[in-house]
């Protein structure tokens, strides 16, 4: 390997460095939501995996279904987790598009969670 094949991968590696730290910074902006009881309780969670709105159908808010809304809220809130895991996944694909090579089996996102 020669002094100028060094030099082009240390540029690619810094690239994929700001790459992945812009990736990071705009995590916070994107949010998915997550619904169970058909729709009777969502949430919203962000890019960094944190709750940001719980909506409750009222009809829930009974001392009766107590138990039931804390499931429902489980639930939604898993399945916003999975949404997450997949929105980031793909936002690091566009982000490190031309960048990184396409390598069958490597999974940066795995690697910056």
């Amino acid at each position: 390997m020669n002094m100028m094949d060094m030099f082009g991968m240390l540029g690619k590696a810094k690239e994929i460095q700001a790459k992945i730290q812009e990736f990071k910074d705009n995590a916070a902006k994107l949010t998915v939501a997550g619904e169970a009881g058909g729709g009777m309780v969502k949430v919203v969670m962000n890019g960094k995996k944190h709750l940001v709105a719980i909506e409750i159908e009222p009809s829930l808010l009974k001392a009766e279904e107590a138990t039931i809304l804390q499931d429902l809220i489980v639930a939604a809130t898993n399945k916003a987790a999975i949404e997450v895991d997949a929105m980031m996944k793909e936002e690091l694909k566009k982000q490190t598009e031309g960048v990184l090579p396409n390598i069958p089996g490597f999974d940066l996102a795995s690697m910056i969670s």
